[in-house]
């Protein structure tokens, strides 16, 4: 449906976020490229979801940047945790799971007025959006109690500032009171900076009411007004008791929804009618084998616009959210991921979609996307189509496991062939339970409609109430292992040193320094707990944090671990504390936990001195890693992306994005490569340079790491055989050795899968090869003692042993089967008539599976037509197994007898109708159960 026209020139999604980020790089702001969907370093968010994420840390005083105004197209999601619209997404005109920020900021440079005058100039020049200024709406806060005794009052300033730009009047509107702080009173937490906010509005015409009005005034929520920028004033800081200080330089933080924008621009209604989304709406209509323009009509039911639209929505997410390394899992973001992909398949299917399809939704996806966010073209855009297929190819298969255990759980309850009509009747009404329901939903996939057909074909209620009530248990539990803590502004000690001082780090050259200051020192109430306030002194046997002017202890950040040391007076000749830990407080701050031997003070002067051997197996642990990712990605291929690292004194740990298992060839080829390079022994290069440089120069960024836009340090090996010139390059703020030859060699110990789509090498490098070197040789040596043999005869006794064993299991077998087939006349003995029909249930003994199956199909070949179930303990559990003859199948199916069977031990299973198995738990329940069998054929015949 499209509105009114708003703007002579049509304005493509592509042209309005390259527009945005123009015009306020035109009035002096930075332009910053877009943050992963992974927020590095914040607990207290799933997903990226707002533009100012990346910032937080700015806005806290715990970084500062070279620059004091940004704007950005930042990528966010909201789907899981607090912020979760999955489930509104296909059926509202514009909840997404995947969407785009436009924002500009200021970090203590401009505020309210020219904020406001930015907005105003980009919306209404001519030059720019030239929307229509009767149809835009500025609401402001109008004042409000926010905790007892704590007064904000109208925001004159802004409403001052809208009407000097050129608003009329009557379109400034002060909301106040709890809706006031509802709807403009921004808070990024319990604490810290908050502030009043300006929404702008825009009239999308009448057409737009979702309650059909025609008249209906702003600022009614009908769906007609819709906002399209929120500027946000960062002026006070809230303390825990609620008291607001005001903020040396108040901020600006404004985020413009490009998707919101776009309809508006474009004329449209919904979001999903611009050219961000029905080209992708159009590929999964055919895709899927249905018309568009048809579906477009279709609003409810099976299919229609809205089983598009939530396809296109979240084949944008998952490809942003793979490409920022999130793999489908479940747990986490990787479960998110998993029910956005299993949401979207689902609405394929109801579309009739007969074969997968979403990866071939990705590389459209790709293919309009790769332009503004190039992370996603080339190589690594189908490096996504592999993980999405791979997934749903698993999906596919995890569909049919839950259409069977929803079988199952119909049995249980009673459906099936095994009641009469009667019993069926006198029952009564059964009830599919709403939490056995949602696990199948959760767990397996199985659309809720589909459960619900089934339950009403055989006669059961669904439990609405019971399957909502398991949904919003799930939610809950998501949101609380995901709550995290609140981030907070900076211990006030760290904050203060911050904004002055940042510690020198001399890591990158020594291990040892003297005349180090002691900046600051808090206390902290017990080794690895938090600080709890500054203090002047740290006396003996006292646990603390210590902020030095200098520094020699590597800060743990990047995959390297923390180096630790001591503390001595100049002299080194007395030892003051030992060092346990470092970390980063705030940007540029190192705080180093310690345990005082000496009393310790404000303004005193000491040596520093890190474990060198442990620093020494750390660098060469770091080093070797970046030699395996060059070597990962020259044998397997560039889709290889780093996911995780661990650099520690007795390993190397390095997690990479790769589908199929690293076979034993692949593993020596890319160990020995590494090794080559190891015994080039070139010269490490490190350089600092702009991220845009180093980028440019080859140099590869890595997943969940933070990078300043400025200098940034690039570590390089080289290598003269190259056409590049080096052998890896990367951004890393690492320490390393000096010369490649440093690392001796490096021995690749074991190669795993630890999620979908992603590996896992572990290997260990110098000192730490040769413990494992000899650690492999006392072992050989051991067996080869036990063997009998020398180390060169091991294998070939070892494959000696191996097949003797086999031809034992063998003999064994056969005797056991000769045994089983030694109890077909006892068993056919015990042949009961239930109603003409014979029927042997009996329980055996000293047979294994193999010659349970064959029991059975002996004593259906002998009692010619018939039925038997037979039954035995196995291992502390039970097995059964069902045959029956092909004329009685009508009557009685294997299938349908096995299962009741398995629900009496506490098991489960299935088959054909003629044979069918099952397992269980309950030993003591077998008797029983097997006894049961005629009962349950006699309603049957």
């Amino acid at each position: 449906m499209t509105g009114e026209s708003v703007s002579k020139k049509f304005w493509s999604g592509n042209e309005i976020r390259e527009g945005f980020l123009r015009f306020f790089e035109g009035k002096g702001h930075r332009r910053v490229r877009s943050s992963s969907l992974v927020p590095h370093g914040d607990a207290t968010l799933l997903f990226t979801n707002a533009g100012m994420n990346q910032f937080k840390d700015v806005f806290l005083g715990l970084e500062k940047r070279d620059y004091n105004k940004a704007t950005t197209a930042q990528k966010c999601v909201r789907a899981g945790g607090k912020h979760n619209d999955l489930e509104n997404v296909g059926f509202t005109k514009r909840h997404h799971t995947f969407f785009e920020m436009l924002g500009n900021f200021s970090f203590g440079d401009y505020y309210k007025e020219e904020a406001i005058a930015y907005a105003w100039e980009l919306l209404t020049s001519r030059e720019w959006f030239s929307l229509d200024i009767n149809k835009l709406y500025f609401t402001i806060f109008g004042g409000a109690e926010l905790s007892p005794g704590v007064n904000v009052g109208l925001d004159s300033l802004s409403r001052n500032t809208w009407m000097k730009v050129g608003a009329p009047q009557e379109r400034v509107i002060s909301l106040e009171g709890d809706q006031g702080i509802k709807e403009l009173f921004w808070t990024m937490g319990e604490t810290g900076p908050c502030g009043s906010c300006s929404e702008i509005h825009y009239d999308m015409g009448s057409a737009a009411s979702g309650e059909g009005h025609t008249d209906c005034k702003f600022p009614c929520d009908c769906g007609r007004y819709v906002e399209i920028w929120n500027l946000v004033f960062m002026q006070w800081n809230r303390d825990a008791s609620g008291n607001l200080t005001p903020l040396p330089k108040p901020s600006v933080d404004t985020g413009m929804g490009l998707e919101r924008i776009a309809a508006v621009l474009q004329g449209v209604i919904s979001n999903y009618d611009t050219d961000l989304f029905v080209p992708l709406m159009e590929r999964a209509a055919e895709l899927c084998g249905v018309d568009f323009a048809r579906e477009e009509n279709l609003e409810e039911g099976r299919g229609g616009a809205a089983s598009l639209r939530v396809i296109a929505d979240h084949a944008r997410a998952t490809t942003f959210l793979i490409t920022d390394g999130v793999q489908p899992s479940n747990e986490g973001r990787g479960y998110v991921l998993r029910k956005i992909m299993r949401r979207a398949i689902r609405h394929g299917k109801q579309l009739g979609a007969s074969t997968i399809f979403l990866h071939r939704m990705v590389e459209t996806v790709c293919s309009l996307m790769a332009e503004a966010y190039p992370e996603v073209g080339g190589e690594a855009g189908k490096r996504v189509q592999l993980i999405v297929l791979d997934e749903e190819v698993r999906f596919d298969h995890t569909l049919l496991v839950g259409q069977n255990k929803l079988e199952g759980i119909f049995l249980s309850l009673g459906a099936g062939t095994f009641l009469t009509e009667e019993q069926k009747r006198t029952r009564g009404a059964g009830v599919l339970p709403g939490a056995q329901a949602f696990m199948l939903y959760d767990t397996y996939g199985l659309p809720r409609d589909f459960m619900d057909d089934a339950a009403r074909d055989l006669g059961f209620a669904f439990d609405d109430a019971g399957f909502e009530r398991a949904m919003q248990e799930q939610r809950a539990r998501a949101r609380a292992s995901w709550k995290g803590g609140s981030k907070e502004s900076a211990s006030p000690a760290y904050a203060k040193i911050a904004e002055t001082f940042k510690t020198e780090k001399d890591f990158y050259s020594a291990t040892r320094t003297k005349e180090a200051r002691i900046e600051a020192i808090i206390a902290t109430p017990v080794l690895g707990a938090g600080p709890s306030g500054p203090v002047s002194e740290l006396k003996r046997g006292q646990t603390g944090e210590i902020v030095l002017d200098r520094t020699v202890i590597y800060a743990e950040s990047g995959g390297q671990t923390a180096d630790t040391g001591k503390l001595y007076d100049n002299s080194e000749s007395q030892l003051l504390a030992h060092i346990i830990d470092a970390y980063y407080p705030v940007s540029g701050l190192i705080a180093h936990k310690v345990l005082a031997e000496e009393t310790l003070r404000v303004g005193d002067r000491v040596a520093v001195v890190a474990d060198a051997a442990r620093r020494a197996r750390i660098i060469r642990n770091h080093s070797g890693t970046h030699l395996v990712n060059a070597a990962l990605r020259n044998i397997l291929g560039t889709h290889v992306k780093q996911a995780g690292s661990l650099n520690a004194p007795e390993r190397l740990r390095f997690d990479f994005s790769h589908f199929a298992h690293v076979d034993a060839e692949e593993l020596r080829d890319i160990e020995q490569q590494v090794n080559d390079e190891i015994r080039l022994n070139t010269e490490i290069e490190t350089n600092v340079t702009s991220l845009e440089e180093a980028l440019a120069s080859g140099a590869l960024a890595f997943f969940g790491d933070k990078y300043p836009e400025h200098n940034v340090r690039v570590v390089t090996i080289p290598d003269p055989r190259a056409a590049r010139g080096f052998y890896s390059k990367e951004l890393c703020g690492g320490t390393h050795v000096q010369r490649v030859g440093d690392i001796g060699v490096l021995k690749i110990v074991s190669e795993e899968s630890v999620a979908a789509g992603v590996r896992r090498i572990e290997a260990v490098t110098g000192i730490g090869a040769l413990e494992h070197y000899q650690q492999q040789a006392q072992i050989l040596e051991k067996l080869a003692s036990q063997l009998n043999v020398g180390e060169d005869g091991i294998l070939a006794q070892a494959e000696k042993l191996s097949q003797t064993a086999k031809q034992l299991e063998k003999e064994l077998e056969a005797q056991k089967r000769k045994g089983a087939l030694s109890q077909i006349d006892e068993l056919a003995g015990r042949v009961q008539l239930v109603k003409g029909i014979k029927v042997i249930a009996a329980q055996v003994e000293n047979v294994d599976r193999e010659g349970l199956r064959q029991l059975v199909d002996s004593l259906r070949q002998k009692l010619g037509s018939g039925v038997v179930a037979l039954g035995m303990p196995e291992d502390g559990k039970v097995a059964l197994i069902a045959g029956v003859t092909k004329d009685l199948t009508a009557k009685v199916h294997a299938g349908k007898l096995i299962q009741a069977l398995a629900k009496q031990v506490g098991g489960s299973g299935g088959g054909r109708s003629d044979l069918a198995e099952a397992g269980g738990k309950d030993t003591t329940g077998l008797k029983m159960a097997l006894e049961s069998v005629p009962s349950l054929i006699e309603p049957l015949l």
